[in-house]
C-alpha cells in the first residue's frame, strides 16, 4: 500500500454534482479550485477507510463524503465505471456505512418497536430492508437488518451511522449493540459478480437476492449478503480490517472487474430507482409518498406499533397527496434536486429529488414527488430549469430493469 503525500480532498457537495450533472465526456477531470472551501479543520475530522491507501495507489479521486475520504472516481471515469457495472461488475468501498450486531432475547421485538418491517419473523439467513420513522411517519433513515441467527446484523448510512446507534441504544432494554469497528464492508455488483466471488467462495453462489451467510473467502470468515445498491446482482462482503486490501486485490484481478466510486454508485443507483436519504426520504416524507410499502408487511399493516403506525396506516387506506415518480426528460439538459415539476399550464406541482443523465438510458433522468394527480406514468409534465421549461413525462420506476437473483 502507498504511503505518501495527502491527495487534495474535495468536497462531496460540489463533486458529486459532477457524478448527478455530468456531460457525457467520462473523464472530466475535477479541480478542488471548482469546489467549494474545505478546511484544513474539516480536513483534519475526515476519517479513512482501511482501503484509503489501495485507493490511492489506484488513481482514484478523493472527495470527503459524510466525515470519510472515499473515492469518487478512478482514472477511467465515472461513465465507464457505470457502463462496466451494468455489463461486467465494479467493486465499490462501502467501509463508511456503519455495521452494527444487535444482541439479545428481545432484539426482534425491539427493532420492531422502531421499523415498520416484520422482524419476529425474518427467518435466519434472510435480510430485509426497513427504516426508522418518526412519530409523524416520516423517515429518519432506511437500514438493512439480517437475521445472523444468535444476533441482528444491521448496516446503516454513513451520514446518520451516529444519530442511527444513538436511536437505538435508547431503545436498547436488555439487548446488547456493538459495532463492527475492526470489520470493513465492500460491494462487488453486477451480472458477473456472482461468477467472479464464486472462484473463491462456492458458497456465496447458494445465496438469493436478500439472504445473508459466513463462509471464507481466501481462508478469511466473511459475511456474505446478495444484495447492493445498483439495481444489479451482486454482493455486499464483510471482512475483517486485517484481510480486506487482500481480498479487495484478489477480486480486482479478474478481468472483468473494475473498482467503481461514489459518482458511478450515485449514477446506477438513479437508474435503478433507489431512494437516498436526504433526497428521496426525509423526516418529513413517509414510506408511502416514497412508494416504500412494499417493505411494510402484512402483519404490520395490520397491527402497527412502529411510530409514526397511525398516520402511515391511514394512508395506505385513504392514499397521500403527492406521490414519487420517474421523469425521463425529452432533452439532453438534466434536472437537478430541486427543480420544480410543472403541469401544461406551468403551475408547479412537485419538485425533483434526485437527476442527472443516465448512462444506460443515455438520456438524463430525475425522481421527484409531484401531485397524485399527475402521478400516472405517459404524464406530461414540464420541469423549470434555469430559468426554462423544458419538457419531460412520468415513467414507471425503475429506469433500467433490475437483474437480482430471485
Amino acid at each position: 500500500m502507498i504511503s505518501g503525500p495527502r491527495p487534495d480532498v474535495v468536497p462531496v457537495s460540489a463533486t458529486l454534482e459532477f457524478a448527478r450533472f455530468m456531460s457525457t465526456t467520462p473523464s472530466n477531470p475535477i479541480s478542488a479550485n471548482n469546489a467549494a472551501d474545505h478546511t484544513n479543520a474539516d480536513q483534519a475530522s475526515s476519517q479513512r477507510t482501511p482501503l484509503f491507501d489501495l485507493h490511492v495507489e489506484l488513481g482514484a479521486r478523493i472527495v470527503d463524503f459524510a466525515g470519510w475520504e472515499m473515492p469518487l472516481q478512478y482514472a477511467a471515469g465515472i461513465m465507464a465505471e457505470h457502463t462496466h457495472c451494468r455489463n461486467n461488475a465494479a467493486l465499490f468501498d462501502v467501509s463508511h456505512m456503519g455495521q452494527l450486531r444487535l444482541r439479545g432475547e428481545s432484539a426482534a421485538q425491539m427493532l420492531e418497536s422502531l421499523v415498520p418491517c416484520d422482524v419476529v419473523n425474518l427467518p435466519v439467513g434472510k435480510a430485509r430492508y426497513s427504516f426508522f420513522t418518526n412519530a409523524q411517519g416520516g423517515i429518519l433513515d432506511d437500514l438493512i437488518i439480517s437475521n445472523a441467527g444468535d444476533h441482528f446484523y444491521i448496516v446503516v448510512n454513513a451520514s446518520m451511522r451516529d444519530q442511527d446507534i444513538a436511536h437505538l441504544r435508547e431503545h436498547l432494554g436488555d439487548c446488547t449493540l456493538e459495532e463492527l469497528t475492526d470489520s470493513a464492508l465492500i460491494a462487488l455488483q453486477g451480472p458477473k459478480a456472482a461468477q467472479i466471488l464464486g472462484q473463491h467462495c462456492e458458497q456465496a453462489l447458494s445465496l438469493n437476492f436478500m439472504e445473508t451467510l459466513v463462509a471464507p473467502i481466501a481462508g478469511v470468515e466473511c459475511r456474505i449478503s446478495r444484495l447492493g445498491y445498483t439495481g444489479e446482482d451482486g454482493f455486499e462482503i464483510s471482512i475483517p480490517q486485517s484481510n480486506v486490501v487482500t481480498i479487495t486485490k484478489l477480486l480486482l484481478q479478474h478481468e472483468d472487474c473494475m473498482p467503481a466510486g461514489l459518482g458511478a454508485r450515485d449514477s446506477l443507483r438513479l437508474e435503478a430507482g433507489l431512494s437516498l436519504y436526504g433526497h428521496e426520504i426525509t423526516t418529513t416524507t413517509t414510506p408511502v409518498e416514497a412508494s416504500l410499502g412494499w417493505a411494510i408487511q402484512k402483519r404490520r399493516r395490520t397491527e402497527g406499533g412502529f411510530p409514526g403506525a397511525d398516520i402511515v396506516l391511514q394512508q395506505f387506506e385513504s392514499g397521500t397527496a403527492r406521490k414519487l415518480v420517474g421523469l425521463r426528460l425529452a432533452g439532453r439538459v438534466p434536472a437537478r434536486q430541486g427543480a420544480q415539476v410543472c403541469n401544461t399550464a406551468s403551475d408547479s406541482v412537485g419538485e425533483v429529488t434526485s437527476g442527472g443523465f443516465g448512462p444506460t438510458v443515455e438520456a438524463p433522468v430525475a425522481i421527484a414527488y409531484v401531485e397524485t394527480e399527475y402521478a400516472s406514468p405517459g404524464t406530461d409534465v414540464l420541469l423549470s430549469i434555469r430559468g426554462k421549461m423544458h419538457p419531460a413525462v412520468v415513467s414507471a420506476l425503475p429506469f433500467v430493469p433490475n437483474g437480482y437473483k430471485r
